[in-house]
């Protein structure tokens, strides 16, 4: 199941010019405030016809020139920035609603209540809610709606900090178990970095690049699209064991890795982050480091202050000064040692 889009619209002073695929997984339309990812959405979910264009879901068209579903139509869950709960029923009877007017919907009822750990709060009205479990009751909402597609304009924007680190783990866990093109609406880095599997970059109006996230951000050219602080590259790891001394030994395509403990059970999947800041590069094997992790790799291209890397099949990014570049022959092709502390590795 994906979801395929291709739309031209005016408006004054932008003119939207958008195209890109989201497969099963979180597609994060990324960029700044006013470069068209709410409108982009909007169009999707038929709150907005755009001038000319195509947007098809899994094949079922939803917009070309003779076709223009009505947004009940769609099939599309629609997650918005406040939850937009009804405020005199209980979570219960919000969750129910779809089932009113959608056949299907509410199927699943006690899967998405459980997966959501909704059960709790199912007689409670929406004015005892904290932020975060009125997202969760919002989500759950929209799940049950029976869609093809879940859509989510910056559903963490409106929370505190505390109430955004208690909603990720089950926008996690919904990426993992929910079979469904979710598109992601964000201009946060370390959201994007944590639930995308797809990355869209927006840029006044136009779709600037797209496609998988790791190849997204491993590419130097596009490190100031992200923010030159963010530049840097994600990667796939699984839990091998914990030492002794508490270090957790995972396995990359990079190679094996030493990180600072976390809370992770053997065999679990990990999205590490490493920032381009972080790592330090030798053209010969280093001896005496306090860091742990010193990865072969070659060199694939530098640009504008970054050295793009591969180790085995993995994309890793460096930030060197131009001496270095030189000092050390950093052409591509050129074999060296990636060196990474345990220390700065993050799990994302």
């Amino acid at each position: 199941m994906s979801l395929s889009v291709a739309f031209r619209h005016g408006f004054p002073g932008l003119d939207l010019d958008v195209a890109f695929e989201a497969p099963v997984g979180v597609t994060a339309l990324f960029g700044p405030s006013g470069c068209g990812k709410s409108t982009t959405i909007n169009a999707i979910a038929g709150l907005l016809r755009p001038d000319s264009g195509r947007i098809a879901l899994d094949g079922r068209v939803l917009f070309d020139g003779r076709t223009n579903l009505a947004p009940q139509e769609r099939r599309i869950g629609y997650v918005f920035q406040d939850a937009r709960l009804f405020p005199h029923l209980t979570v219960e009877r919000n969750l129910r609603y779809p089932a009113r007017w959608r056949r299907g919907a509410g199927r699943d009822f006690d899967r998405i209540v459980e997966m959501l750990a909704l059960g709790p709060l199912l007689q409670r009205r929406p004015a005892t809610l904290s932020g975060g479990e009125k997202q969760r009751t919002a989500i759950g909402r929209a799940l049950l709606s029976d869609p093809a597609l879940l859509v989510m304009d910056e559903p963490l924007a409106a929370l505190d900090d505390s109430r955004k680190a208690e909603i990720m783990p089950w926008l996690e866990r919904l990426r993992d178990e929910v079979r469904l093109p979710i598109l992601y609406v964000s201009h946060s880095v370390p959201e994007v970095l944590r639930l995308a599997t797809t990355l869209v970059l927006m840029q006044r109006g136009r779709v600037t690049h797209s496609g998988p996230l790791e190849t997204i951000l491993a590419d130097p050219r596009l490190a100031p699209e992200l923010g030159a602080r963010e530049a840097g590259a994600l990667i796939h790891a699984t839990v091998e064991g914990h030492e002794p001394d508490g270090m957790l030994r995972v396995r990359t395509a990079a190679g094996p890795m030493l990180l600072q403990e976390v809370e992770a059970a053997t065999g679990q999947e990990l999205r590490l982050r490493v920032l381009a800041h972080e790592v330090i590069l030798s053209r010969d094997p280093p001896q005496g480091l306090s860091a742990l992790n010193v990865l072969p790799a070659t060199v694939v291209q530098v640009s504008g202050g970054l050295v793009q890397l591969t180790l085995g099949d993995q994309r890793m990014l460096a930030q060197v000064t131009p001496r270095s570049v030189e000092t050390l022959g950093l052409t591509p092709g050129a074999a060296c040692f990636a060196i990474v502390k345990s220390v700065s590795v993050l799990p994302s």
